[in-house]
């Protein structure tokens, strides 16, 4: 196991770098005291009590009253789906609470980071009510593929343009050459991502909803396509 790795992952759900560390030993050992897990964790005693409770704060570790106080983990999973309901509920509840005037994105907005990219994308597919045209390399294409069969399975138009042989129900397919590092998305001919994506690229990506570059990239897709289609039918003779 990858700790460094599964502490950062902890982190996501609320947990100091410290009470990640001690929770991970609590997951492996089963019930410890404090001072069984400040010898693990190879911590002080007041930082691993100092962990301890916090772990038992935030739901990811019970006391149990013995002879001397022990402490248990509460299985990861559980820990974890807790953590997102919550979340999910306490996100409903700012929606709702939201002060109305909620000013709309403008412009033209950079996007750095392969993880902040990622999500854009896949926000983007799941918002979208009627079309998504996805163009990029056959690699990438399985880090939405979750999101992209859920819409074609609504009866939604996908079409993708990639670079070797990639099949999905209910989607359309143009393969084309090599698509490298970029990366274009355009959901309901409103919004559109265009950009570098992928290990080794810079991984940046202009996002915008303005009509001027919208319209310019639709017409550079359906040119690609119709590109696409023209060699396709001449292979065919």
């Amino acid at each position: 196991m990858d700790e460094q790795l599964f502490a950062g992952y902890l982190l996501h759900f609320g947990l100091t770098r410290q009470e990640a560390l001690v929770y991970q030993k609590l997951l492996l050992k089963g019930k410890q005291t404090g001072y069984e897990v400040a010898k693990e964790a190879g911590i002080s005693r007041s930082n691993a009590y100092s962990s301890l409770a916090g772990l038992v704060e935030k739901g990811a570790a019970y006391l149990v009253e013995e002879s001397a106080k022990r402490y248990i983990p509460v299985r990861l999973e559980e820990f974890c789906e807790n953590c997102i309901r919550r979340m999910k509920a306490e996100e409903e509840w700012m929606v709702r609470n939201l002060p109305e005037g909620q000013v709309d994105e403008e412009g033209y907005i950079t996007i750095e980071g392969e993880a902040n990219i990622r999500d854009k994308v896949k926000n983007l597919i799941v918002s979208a009510k009627e079309r998504v045209y996805l163009s990029c390399a056959v690699q990438v294409l399985g880090e939405f593929q979750n999101e992209l069969k859920q819409l074609a399975s609504e009866e939604k138009k996908v079409v993708i343009i990639t670079d070797g042989p990639f099949g999905m129900d209910g989607a359309r397919v143009y393969l084309t050459e090599d698509k490298g590092k970029q990366i274009g998305l355009i959901t309901d001919s409103k919004y559109v991502l265009s950009g570098e994506y992928g290990k080794g690229s810079m991984n940046t990506c202009l996002y915008s909803g303005q009509n001027n570059f919208v319209l310019v990239f639709k017409t550079a897709l359906a040119n690609e396509i119709k590109l696409i289609e023209i060699c396709r039918g001449e292979e065919g003779r």
